[in-house]
Protein backbone atom coordinates (compact mmCIF):
# COMPACT_ATOMS: atom_id res chain seq x y z
CA UNK A 1 0.00 0.00 0.00
CA UNK A 2 1.82 3.37 -0.51
CA UNK A 3 1.68 6.30 1.45
CA UNK A 4 -1.06 8.20 -0.34
CA UNK A 5 -3.21 5.91 -0.17
CA UNK A 6 -2.76 4.91 3.47
CA UNK A 7 -4.73 8.81 4.25
CA UNK A 8 -7.83 7.67 2.54
CA UNK A 9 -8.84 3.96 3.98
CA UNK A 10 -11.35 4.24 5.93
CA UNK A 11 -11.99 2.50 9.53
CA UNK A 12 -14.73 0.29 7.00
CA UNK A 13 -12.35 -0.18 4.45
CA UNK A 14 -9.85 -1.51 7.21
CA UNK A 15 -12.62 -3.65 8.84
CA UNK A 16 -13.62 -5.59 5.55
CA UNK A 17 -10.05 -5.78 4.09
CA UNK A 18 -9.75 -7.54 7.95
CA UNK A 19 -12.39 -9.88 7.21
CA UNK A 20 -11.30 -10.47 3.19
CA UNK A 21 -7.89 -11.87 4.77
CA UNK A 22 -5.89 -8.64 2.88
CA UNK A 23 -2.44 -8.35 4.66
CA UNK A 24 -2.47 -4.78 3.21
CA UNK A 25 -5.17 -4.04 5.39
CA UNK A 26 -4.15 -5.97 8.73
CA UNK A 27 -0.50 -3.75 8.22
CA UNK A 28 -2.53 -1.49 8.09
CA UNK A 29 -4.30 -1.85 10.92
CA UNK A 30 -1.31 -2.37 13.13
CA UNK A 31 0.85 0.75 11.38
CA UNK A 32 -2.17 3.21 12.73
CA UNK A 33 -3.65 1.64 16.02
CA UNK A 34 -0.32 -0.76 17.57
CA UNK A 35 1.68 2.30 18.98
CA UNK A 36 -1.87 3.50 21.44
CA UNK A 37 -1.84 0.19 22.34
CA UNK A 38 2.29 0.14 23.19
CA UNK A 39 1.73 3.14 24.42
CA UNK A 40 -1.30 1.90 26.96
CA UNK A 41 0.39 -1.30 27.89
CA UNK A 42 4.16 0.28 28.89
CA UNK A 43 2.37 3.15 30.90
CA UNK A 44 0.73 0.22 33.02
CA UNK A 45 3.44 -2.61 33.66
CA UNK A 46 4.32 -3.30 30.33
CA UNK A 47 6.65 -4.55 27.59
CA UNK A 48 6.60 -4.49 24.17
CA UNK A 49 6.17 -7.85 23.88
CA UNK A 50 3.04 -7.66 26.15
CA UNK A 51 1.71 -4.88 23.72
CA UNK A 52 2.01 -7.32 20.76
CA UNK A 53 0.64 -10.28 22.39
CA UNK A 54 -2.25 -8.30 23.81
CA UNK A 55 -2.66 -6.37 20.23
CA UNK A 56 -2.64 -9.75 18.61
CA UNK A 57 -5.15 -10.84 20.65
CA UNK A 58 -7.22 -7.62 20.18
CA UNK A 59 -7.15 -7.90 16.01
CA UNK A 60 -8.25 -11.77 16.88
CA UNK A 61 -11.56 -10.32 18.73
CA UNK A 62 -12.23 -7.97 16.11
CA UNK A 63 -11.51 -10.97 12.80
CA UNK A 64 -13.73 -12.98 14.56
CA UNK A 65 -16.37 -10.38 15.45
CA UNK A 66 -15.89 -9.26 11.60
CA UNK A 67 -16.14 -11.87 10.34
CA UNK A 68 -19.03 -13.42 12.05
CA UNK A 69 -21.12 -10.02 11.52
CA UNK A 70 -21.64 -9.53 15.57
CA UNK A 71 -19.38 -6.14 15.37
CA UNK A 72 -21.62 -3.31 16.16
CA UNK A 73 -19.36 -0.69 16.25
CA UNK A 74 -20.68 2.78 17.55
CA UNK A 75 -17.57 4.34 18.24
CA UNK A 76 -14.29 5.02 16.29
CA UNK A 77 -12.04 1.55 15.28
CA UNK A 78 -9.72 3.23 17.28
CA UNK A 79 -11.77 3.45 20.29
CA UNK A 80 -13.41 -0.22 20.05
CA UNK A 81 -9.66 -1.37 19.63
CA UNK A 82 -8.43 0.59 22.44
CA UNK A 83 -11.35 -0.65 24.89
CA UNK A 84 -10.44 -4.12 24.16
CA UNK A 85 -6.77 -3.92 24.61
CA UNK A 86 -7.46 -2.35 27.53
CA UNK A 87 -9.63 -5.34 29.21
CA UNK A 88 -7.25 -7.67 27.69
CA UNK A 89 -4.48 -5.85 29.34
CA UNK A 90 -6.43 -5.62 32.50
CA UNK A 91 -7.27 -9.23 32.80
CA UNK A 92 -3.87 -9.97 31.98
CA UNK A 93 -2.48 -8.11 35.33
CA UNK A 94 -5.35 -9.62 37.21
CA UNK A 95 -3.99 -13.22 36.41
CA UNK A 96 -0.46 -11.98 37.36
CA UNK A 97 -1.75 -10.45 40.47
CA UNK A 98 -2.94 -13.85 41.47
CA UNK A 99 0.36 -15.53 40.22
CA UNK A 100 2.21 -13.49 43.58
CA UNK A 101 2.47 -10.26 41.13
CA UNK A 102 0.77 -7.55 42.91
CA UNK A 103 0.27 -5.04 40.14
CA UNK A 104 -3.27 -3.24 40.71
CA UNK A 105 -6.71 -3.72 42.11
CA UNK A 106 -8.91 -5.12 38.87
CA UNK A 107 -11.60 -6.57 41.36
CA UNK A 108 -14.41 -3.76 39.72
CA UNK A 109 -13.30 -4.07 36.54
CA UNK A 110 -16.16 -2.90 33.91
CA UNK A 111 -16.51 -5.00 30.94
CA UNK A 112 -15.30 -3.88 27.30
CA UNK A 113 -19.14 -2.90 26.39
CA UNK A 114 -19.34 -0.78 29.71
CA UNK A 115 -15.78 0.77 28.42
CA UNK A 116 -17.01 1.54 25.15
CA UNK A 117 -20.25 3.10 26.36
CA UNK A 118 -17.91 5.52 28.41
CA UNK A 119 -15.67 6.40 26.41
CA UNK A 120 -18.32 7.28 23.39
CA UNK A 121 -19.88 9.49 26.23
CA UNK A 122 -16.83 10.92 27.14
CA UNK A 123 -16.51 11.90 23.15
CA UNK A 124 -19.81 12.93 23.19
CA UNK A 125 -19.45 15.13 26.15
CA UNK A 126 -15.76 16.86 24.53
CA UNK A 127 -17.74 17.29 20.89
CA UNK A 128 -20.14 19.51 22.55
CA UNK A 129 -17.60 21.04 24.92
CA UNK A 130 -16.32 22.18 21.49
CA UNK A 131 -19.67 23.59 20.16
CA UNK A 132 -20.51 25.51 22.71
CA UNK A 133 -17.20 26.88 23.17
CA UNK A 134 -17.41 27.87 19.33
CA UNK A 135 -20.39 29.81 20.02
CA UNK A 136 -19.34 31.25 22.95
CA UNK A 137 -17.52 34.12 21.10
CA UNK A 138 -15.08 36.30 21.54
CA UNK A 139 -13.49 37.55 24.10
CA UNK A 140 -15.07 34.84 26.88
CA UNK A 141 -13.53 31.95 24.77
CA UNK A 142 -9.82 33.34 24.16
CA UNK A 143 -10.35 34.13 28.10
CA UNK A 144 -11.36 30.76 29.30
CA UNK A 145 -8.62 29.54 27.08
CA UNK A 146 -6.08 31.42 28.41
CA UNK A 147 -6.52 30.52 31.81
CA UNK A 148 -7.73 27.21 31.28
CA UNK A 149 -5.36 25.85 28.52
CA UNK A 150 -2.62 27.97 28.29
CA UNK A 151 -2.76 28.17 32.31
CA UNK A 152 -1.68 31.99 32.00
CA UNK A 153 -2.33 33.86 35.67
CA UNK A 154 -5.44 36.49 36.33
CA UNK A 155 -2.67 39.38 35.88
CA UNK A 156 -1.42 37.93 32.41
CA UNK A 157 -4.97 37.85 31.73
CA UNK A 158 -5.76 41.30 33.20
CA UNK A 159 -2.96 42.75 31.01
CA UNK A 160 -3.71 41.01 28.01
CA UNK A 161 -7.32 41.93 27.87
CA UNK A 162 -6.98 46.01 29.33
CA UNK A 163 -8.99 44.99 32.46
CA UNK A 164 -8.52 47.28 35.50
CA UNK A 165 -7.41 44.61 37.80
CA UNK A 166 -7.57 40.96 38.60
CA UNK A 167 -10.47 40.94 40.42
CA UNK A 168 -12.59 42.24 37.19
CA UNK A 169 -11.04 39.83 35.13
CA UNK A 170 -11.82 36.86 37.68
CA UNK A 171 -15.26 38.26 37.59
CA UNK A 172 -15.42 38.73 33.71
CA UNK A 173 -14.02 34.93 33.73
CA UNK A 174 -16.82 33.73 35.61
CA UNK A 175 -19.29 35.22 33.82
CA UNK A 176 -17.68 33.77 30.60
CA UNK A 177 -17.70 30.21 32.15
CA UNK A 178 -21.54 30.58 33.40
CA UNK A 179 -22.44 31.48 29.53
CA UNK A 180 -20.52 28.27 28.59
CA UNK A 181 -22.49 26.28 30.97
CA UNK A 182 -25.74 27.33 29.95
CA UNK A 183 -24.65 27.15 26.45
CA UNK A 184 -23.37 23.16 26.64
CA UNK A 185 -26.44 22.27 28.54
CA UNK A 186 -28.86 24.03 26.08
CA UNK A 187 -26.82 21.99 23.39
CA UNK A 188 -26.19 18.59 25.82
CA UNK A 189 -30.78 18.84 26.42
CA UNK A 190 -30.86 18.80 21.83
CA UNK A 191 -29.30 15.82 22.11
Amino acid sequence: MTESNRLHVSDDQLLAGLANGSDEMLEELYRRYFPMVLHLIQNNSGTEDDAKDIYQETLIVLYEKVTSDSLELHCQLKTYLYSVSRRLWLKQLSKRSRNGHSLIDTEDLADVDDDLIDHEARDRQFDLMADSLDRLGEPCRTLLEDFYIRHLSMQDITEKFGYTNADNAKTQKYKCLMRLKRLFFSVFKEE
